[in-house]
Parts: C-alpha cells; structure tokens; sequence
C-alpha cells in the first residue's frame, strides 16, 4: 500500500519543499490501506536532508493543510511517532468501493476514518500505554523507596538526536516556499468553498477541462459537493486538494477510459499500465504527420 499513498503524494499533494519530501518519507512506510505509518524526528531529518526544527515545522504545515494527522494515542517501533495520511486512505478507500460496487463513490468511505488498531499490531503500532500514576502526582523533591534518585541531565548539553543539526541556514527559505502553509487559515465546509483561479488553471493545464467539458466540470463539481456536504470543515488548501483529487479520477460522459491514446480512435487496452499508456501515447504522437514530409 505504500506504493499508493506515494502516488498520492506525488501526484495530488499540495505541499512543497521539505514538506513534500517528509510526507513522502512517511508515505514510504505505510503498510495497509488504512494508510497509517510510523516515523521518528531523527529518521525523517536523516532522510530528507533537513534539520529537526524544519521537520517540525513542516510536520506542523502538513497536518494544518489536512494531509497529515498525528496520532498520539498510538505508539510504533521503538516509541516513535505514528502518522495518518488521511485524503490518501479516502482516495483508496473511494477507489476500493468504485471496483467493488462498478459505481461512483457515495461517502461511506467515511466509516474509513476508524481505525482497526488490531491489524496495525502486526506493524508494531500499538496503544500507548499510560502510566498508573501520572508523575505530576509524586513528589519531585523525595524519591521513591527502593529506586534511586537519578541526577537530572544539564540543560544545553546537546541534542539527543545524534548526527542531526537542531537548526540549518539550509533551511531558511522553508517558510517562503510554503507561505500558505504558514497561516493559519480559516476552515470551511464543501458547500461555502470555491474552485480558486489557481485550482481552475490546474485542471485546464491537466486537461481534464478538455476531457470533461464545461458541463461536465460542473457535474463533477456538483457530485463532489454533494458527497462532501456531511464532511468536518477544512482549510481551503485540503479542500482544493481533495476537488482536484476528485476531478482527476472522474470519467468523462461516454468515455469511460481516461487513458485514451491520440490518434487512435480506441481507448488503451484494459491491462496496459500507466506508463505504458503515457509510452503508446507518446509513440502515437510522433507517428502523426506534421506537414513537413517530403
């Protein structure tokens, strides 16, 4: 399933800079089609390259936009953090139900969002286990009978994350690359969210206005409202995230197949994979005649 959340991420995520390789390092572990993995600080700022106080920030800027949930009440291998991409087990969610019903989606991918913590076990992800006895009830100042009293560590003496800087002058330009993850945005629901200029040239560049029409747009935007209206409000960011997520696997009227090749007047066939359809699709492209043959 880790295959699938990166497909997400690399085609329908928002996010950019470090934010995107984070998402991307965590979409790497993912196991099941619940899309839950399980990453610490350290192995994410070794991974892409960054320092702690960046893949903070950048955790922070991803969950904000909706596409990353952090899950405190579970816990993975070796006590680390565990993490949700939650509009990447919708989309599987939504195109497990489409196979299975041969229909378009109708929102009980919803029921998704619970958690079947019993199959994550066989991952190492479990409850995190919560103490008997806070420590905020002991007394601080005596130290219990039998267990000796341990000197508390110097403060500034390092970082406990070996081999990984706190901070990086690399990494100051972060917050620029990801200015609209930096405010705090205001949520909205489906219905009082708009299709954005910038999200309307996305699919005009995408061809997905071409391929589905004005008319045809309009449906899809209707349908994906419709089956958003009982949704918890968002930031605008997710919600054009998950439009434009809806948009890329809408079928057009009467064209069933979204991999048609050009200059053929049938689609590809059923079993030939995306890179094979972009491949035939390439191929036809150069066989048309420009003009210039002599």
């Amino acid at each position: 399933m880790s295959s699938e959340a990166r497909e997400w991420v690399w085609e329908h995520s928002s996010s950019r800079g470090t934010a995107r390789l984070v998402l991307l390092s965590i979409a790497d572990r993912v196991a099941d089609e619940q899309c839950v993995s399980w990453a610490s600080l350290s192995s994410l700022a070794k991974r892409t390259r960054a320092s702690l106080s960046t893949v903070r920030e950048a955790i922070d800027r991803l969950v904000k936009a909706g596409e990353l949930e952090q899950l405190d009440d579970l816990t993975g291998p070796q006590r680390s953090t565990v993490y949700r991409l939650p509009l990447a087990a919708q989309a599987v969610a939504e195109t497990a139900q489409a196979e299975d019903a041969d229909q378009a989606p109708t929102g009980e991918h919803e029921a998704a969002a619970t958690l079947r913590v019993s199959v994550l076990r066989r991952y190492g992800i479990r409850p995190r286990e919560v103490p008997e006895s806070p420590a905020r009830d002991r007394n601080p100042a005596v130290p219990e009978p039998g267990r000796p009293r341990r000197k508390p560590a110097p403060r500034h003496t390092g970082n406990r994350h070996s081999g990984v800087p706190e901070t990086g002058t690399q990494n100051r330009s972060e917050p620029d690359l990801n200015r609209r993850y930096s405010s705090d945005a205001a949520v909205l629901s489906a219905s009082e969210w708009q299709v954005d200029p910038a999200t309307h040239a996305w699919a005009r560049q995408q061809g997905h206005l071409d391929r589905l029409g004005q008319e045809g747009l309009r449906a899809a935007d209707a349908k994906w409202r419709a089956h958003r209206a009982a949704f918890k409000p968002r930031p605008a960011d997710a919600w054009a995230t998950d439009w434009r997520s809806w948009i890329a696997r809408e079928h057009a009227p009467s064209r069933p197949n979204l991999y048609a090749v050009p200059g053929g007047a049938s689609a590809a066939p059923g079993g030939m994979t995306r890179a094979e359809a972009h491949t035939a699709a390439l191929l036809a492209a150069l066989d048309e005649p420009t003009g210039t043959e002599g």
